[in-house]
This record gives structure tokens, sequence and C-alpha cells, in this order.
């Protein structure tokens, strides 16, 4: 476990030089996130070589410490983990709605949606990160390398090269990286070996399909997360793939689908959807465990920030001030207003203001509601799997299913989208929706690296006050990369149903469905 530096040690934490070196990493693993997500369907946590590539950089300036090297790395791994929204955003252009990503609009949304998931997430901090007995998987094996990198920092002029790798780890750390390259080259870029192997064979009138995935990365990823939540997955994936799917294919019709077809078919339809509900069930039931707690540390915030300096919390339990989280959040709030109102009369300008606005305020309120409860069942779920294994895909769908139901019961009481244009009135509520949930799926991705983060921070030592503005950076800076990497995606690939150029190659557009 790394070695967590004291309370009254100050050392320089969120600094310029930092700042600038976590917006160069952000350029990296935000392209790079975003183009993996569009290309295989996942994205990965860039807190770990957010760590390795902070650490490498700052050893060699002087002054440097392992909370610089964290705050780089919460900065980075912030901006990397938004690009989760890509998830939903394409869709507006394979409805045919964009034609391309407007910078402002996709920025704003990025950001502000990034940025309600730092904020929700921060009274959550003492209940689920120093309170609970979360593993935190990938936050415990950030704060393991900031140390290494500390340790190799402190011995550079005392010891010789090879003693200090044998003493900090650093060999073990350079061996499993080069090891996992080598495999990914052979297999993503060689094509030498196989990334999964799947069979699908009938018993009865029942599809069943054997799976494997040889990702390195997911190997240890599960050494992380222990065995707890290997078995929770490994029970979902039982249920899915071995209860589910079989008995779905042997009740409903082929339809003249071939065996892989026609599984891949109802678990994408109908199995996915039963995950979805367990994700909302979990996200209440989360919400309901740690409500009372979470009270607490919102009393706690209120009664530091009137009370003397007595009642000051200590360097690193001090968090942003209760009375700034409110005035950001209702600044972010009004803000997405004026965005959703935009998106609106962009999308119907022929729209009445009353309907209008009736329909931007209740869809910011479900906006600030539902994500609220989303960054605590996320930042659960983070905390028992790891941010790479939360299903926020299954979030997403959750999110647009009741945006929908939204929408549903507004038509059902007001005849103001069947006024417009016909092909106007088919398009807006889908738009909507998948508008809507961007912003949900930012605040859900968000609130599963936050805490990880923090985690960190809180086994290293950091202030979290810092660490969190660190976040919020990282979240802007993020917001503000996403867009032109996805219109050089989109001209460069294309998505799926949505081509900028005749002539292009759809079998390399971006974002077809795949296997899990």
């Amino acid at each position: 476990m790394s070695h967590r530096i004291p309370d009254a040690v100050r050392l320089p934490e969120l600094t310029l030089r930092g700042v600038l070196l976590g917006a160069a990493i952000t350029l990296l693993f935000t392209a790079s996130n975003v183009y993996l997500g569009l290309k295989v369907g996942l994205t990965f946590a860039s807190a770990i070589p957010a760590a390795v590539i902070s650490m490498a950089v700052l050893c060699r300036l002087p002054g440097a410490n392992k909370l610089e090297n964290n705050m780089v790395q919460t900065q980075a791994s912030a901006a990397g983990t938004l690009s989760a929204i890509i998830f939903v955003l394409p869709g507006l252009l394979m409805i045919g709605y964009w034609q391309g990503f407007p910078f402002w609009q996709t920025s704003a949304i990025c950001a502000i949606g990034g940025i309600l998931g730092v904020l929700y997430t921060i009274p959550l901090r003492r209940v689920m990160v120093v309170q609970s007995d979360l593993p935190y998987p990938e936050g415990i094996a950030a704060a393991e390398i900031l140390e290494v990198g500390s340790q190799a920092t402190q011995r550079a002029e005392s010891t010789p090269e090879s003693a200090r790798r044998e003493q900090t780890g650093a060999g073990e750390i350079a061996l499993g990286a080069g090891v996992a390259a080598a495999f990914a080259f052979a297999s993503g870029g060689l094509r030498l070996l196989a990334e999964s192997i799947s069979v699908w064979f009938a018993v009865g009138r029942s599809a069943v399909q054997l799976a494997t995935g040889f990702s390195l990365a997911l190997v240890w990823a599960g050494y992380l997360v222990g065995i707890v939540g290997g078995i929770a997955m490994l029970i979902g994936t039982l249920i899915a793939w071995g209860v589910a799917v079989p008995w779905l294919t042997a009740i409903t019709p082929a339809a003249g689908q071939g065996l892989a077809a026609a599984g891949m078919a109802l678990w994408s339809e109908k199995v996915r959807f039963i995950g979805a509900g367990t994700i909302g069930i979990a996200a209440l039931w989360t919400l309901a465990t740690l409500f009372k707690p979470m009270l607490q540390g919102i009393r706690a915030s209120f009664g530091a920030m009137r009370g003397g300096s007595e009642a000051r919390p200590l360097r690193t339990e001090r968090d942003l001030p209760a009375g700034l989280l409110l005035g950001l959040t209702a600044l972010l709030l009004v803000l997405l207003t004026l965005v959703f109102a935009h998106f609106l009369h962009q999308a119907a300008p022929t729209l009445a203001a009353a309907p209008l606005w009736t329909l931007t305020l209740g869809c910011v309120l479900f906006a600030g509601v539902f994500g609220f409860l989303i960054a605590a069942a996320c930042g659960y779920m983070a905390g028992l799997v790891g941010s790479s294994s939360s299903p926020i895909s299954g979030i997403g769908i959750v999110a647009v299913i009741l945006v929908s139901l939204m929408l549903l019961g507004f038509d059902a009481v007001s005849d103001a989208l069947a006024s417009l244009d016909p092909a106007v009135a088919q398009r807006l509520p889908t738009a909507l929706a998948l508008f809507v949930t961007s912003v949900i799926l930012a605040v859900a991705a968000i609130a599963n690296d936050n805490l990880q983060d923090l985690k960190t921070g809180y086994l290293v030592g950091a202030t979290p006050w810092r660490q969190q503005v660190a976040l919020i950076i990282g979240c802007v800076v993020g917001a503000l990369v996403i867009p032109p990497v996805l219109s050089l995606l989109y001209h460069a690939y294309g998505f799926a149903g949505a081509m900028p150029r005749p002539g292009m190659d759809p079998a390399q557009a971006l974002g077809r469905r795949r296997p899990p």
C-alpha cells in the first residue's frame, strides 16, 4: 500500500506545469478513447496510464512529488473518461438530425454533464471513499504507481538504476506493460493471435454461445477487482448467455436468421434491457442505502463552511465548499436550460413558447435529478468492479427509455408536437431523447472516474478540493477536444447509416453493432 502524505505536510499539488502536462495527456487519451469506443464499442479507464506518463515526465523535473503527479493523472483521466459520450451523440447523425458536430453545442453538453458528474459525487466522497470498504481497483492501482514514481525519484541520485528498479517495482511495471503491448500488437495489429473466440451451437431449439476474450488488460483488471466482483460479473454472464438467450431463442421464431444472428438480435433487443432494468433498480437501492450517510456528509460540509477555526477540517478532508457546490450546480442547470432551449428551437422553429419551455424545463429537471441518482449508482459500481467494467451502456439504455416515456407523456397531454411538420414531429422526440441522454451519460462516466481518482488521492494524502478542481479542468479540456476529434473521424470513416461523402466503404464505418 502506498505511503500517505501526512496532513501537516504541504507539497505543491495543483501547479501550472501540472495543468499543462495534464492538458497534453488529455489530447492523447481523449482522441484514442473516442476512436477506440467508436471502433470496438469499448473505452478504457485512463487513470493508470495517465499516472504512468505523468510519473515518467515529472520525475525529470525539479521539485516533483506524487501529489503533483496525482493531480496530472486526475485531470487527464477525467477528460479521457468523458469520451464515453460518443456512445450517444453520433446517433444524432445516424437519424439525420445533425450533419456534423456543432462545436459549441457539443462542447457545452460534454462540459456541463462532466462538471455535474464531478459536483454530484463530491458529497459522496466521505461515504463511498473514506468510510467504505469498496475495493476501487483502478484507484488503488494508480496510487501504487504514484508510490513507485515517488520512491524512484527519491532514490534517483543515491541508488544505482538496477537496485532502484528492484526496490520500487518499476521493473515489474515495465515487464507487464511490455508483455501486454506485445500481445495487443500481435493480436490487434499483426492479426497473428485471436482477440476472442466465439462458438455457437444448438441445444434443441435453443441457441447457446460460448465466448472468451484474450485481453491481458481485462485479466489483470479481474485481479484488481477481486473474487467477489468477478463472481458477480460471472453470474450476470451466465444469466444472460446461459439462461436468457437460450430460452428466448427457443420460444422466438428465427424468421430465416442463422443461429448466431438470431441469438445476437435477441441479446441486443431483449436481454440487454433486462440488464438495464437491473441497473435502474440498483441505482435506486444504492441511493436508498447511502441516503442517510450522504446527508451527514452534506451537513458536515455546510457545518465546516459556517463554523469557525475549530471546525475547520484537515487538509486531507477539505472538499470544495458546500455553498460553491450549490452555486455551480445552479449555474450549470441554467446553462443547460439555455442549451436545451436552443436545441429545441433549432429542431422545431415553429414550436410555440409554452410547449418549448415546458419541454426544456422537463428535460433539465430529468437530467438534474436522474443524473444525481446515476452518479451515486455509478460511483458505487465503479468502486466495486472498476471504471472499465462499469455498465455505462446500460445507463444509456435506462436514460433513453425514461426520457422517451417523459416525451410520450408530454405528447399525450399536449398537441404541440402534432401541430408541427410531420417530418419534424417524427424526428424531434428521438433527437431530444438522444441529446438529453448524452448529458446523463457524461454525468455517469465522470462519476465512475471521479470517485476512483478521489480514492487515489485519499491513499496518497492529496487535498480533495484541489483534486476536484483538477477534475473540473479535465472536463473542460476534454469537452473542447471531443468535437473536433469526432468530426475528424466522421469525415475519415463515417458512421453506420451516416456517410459524409458518396463512395465511402460502409464496412469501415464506425459505430456498427458488434458482439459483446
